[in-house]
């Protein structure tokens, strides 16, 4: 058998990108996804208004926020119980979409709903994902 499978009995597909790529994407991924984040963020609090220097430097400002919590969470929360992890990853995103829903000006109370239900939702993706690959101690079993 040319291929054996590890002792866990799964096969593991091999890895095609370098550790080159894969610190790119590390770090490539949430810039991106910060920008497209600004701008989205800029664009519901002008509200098809003109383009202003204010609101260009809030989009600025939100995007490096968004970047440095999605680099904190991206790094942070694969050290925490898999119940943690679910929890701060769907925190992350569920804060995000309530702001930018409260950027278009519709009510507190709506943004924050919004934000629940996407956070409650994105948890049990995660969690459920999580439970099935990995132990109590949080060694991947797949």
């Amino acid at each position: 058998m040319a291929h054996a499978a590890p002792a866990g009995g799964f096969a593991r597909t091999p890895d095609v990108f370098s550790a080159k790529v894969h610190t790119a994407a590390r770090y490539g991924v949430p810039v991106v996804l910060g920008l497209v984040y600004g701008y989205w963020a800029a664009a519901n609090r002008r509200g098809g208004g003109p383009i202003t220097g204010w609101n260009v430097l809030f989009g600025l400002v939100t995007a490096i926020a968004f970047i440095v919590l999605c680099v904190a969470v991206a790094t942070f929360a694969p050290l925490l119980k898999r119940e943690l992890h679910s929890a701060v990853k769907s925190g992350f995103a569920g804060a995000a979409v309530g702001f930018l829903y409260s950027q278009t000006g519709e009510s507190v109370l709506r943004s924050t709903a919004l934000g629940l239900g996407v956070a409650a939702g994105v948890f049990l993706v995660f969690f459920y994902r999580y439970y099935t690959h990995e132990d109590a101690e949080g060694n991947r079993i797949r």
